[in-house]
């Protein structure tokens, strides 16, 4: 093997750990957050970031089972955070949106998902930061072109946005 195939073996075991850390991060952060699966949170993300949607495309846009998607919705509408309405071209389907108080839950969240990140990279000027982030876009589009359709690239880890 390469050095250069070293490299990226490398970038892709730094990758892993950085998602296996932030799921450590969100689960602990969800110990407070009963009746709540943080899946059900990063779907309320979703919809404030996208806006009111059907639960196909939502199942589309997080590359999950329609099925997942309705539990998480049914989580979602028992505590008041999205609302539910008949899609107006077709009764039989409903649209998602997030609720007054679901946007209220979201910015909890972000200020809690920020305040963590600015105690994890406490040095990090916001250069250094918007220089990795986009590098890591870059990656991320690569890896969608290769993986597959458009729909592949929504965030899994939306909660901080």
């Amino acid at each position: 093997m390469s050095s250069a195939d070293d490299v990226r073996v490398e970038l892709m075991r730094e990758l892993r750990t950085a998602s296996q850390l932030q799921h450590l991060w969100i689960m602990q952060a969800w110990e407070d957050e009963p009746g709540l699966h943080p899946a059900a949170g990063m779907l309320l993300s979703d919809l404030a970031r996208h806006g009111e949607a059907r639960p196909s495309e939502l199942a589309k846009r997080k590359l999950v089972d329609l099925s997942v998607v309705s539990r998480q919705i049914a989580q979602l509408h028992a505590a008041g955070l999205v609302d539910r309405r008949p899609a107006p071209e077709d009764g039989r389907a409903s649209l998602i949106s997030i609720s007054e108080k679901g946007l209220a839950q979201v910015e909890k969240w972000r200020e809690r998902y920020i305040a963590f990140f600015e105690k994890a990279l406490g040095g990090w000027d916001e250069e250094r930061i918007a220089d990795l982030t986009t590098r890591l876009e870059e990656m991320n589009n690569g890896l969608r072109t290769v993986l597959g359709p458009p729909e592949c690239g929504v965030d899994q880890a939306e909660v901080g946005k």
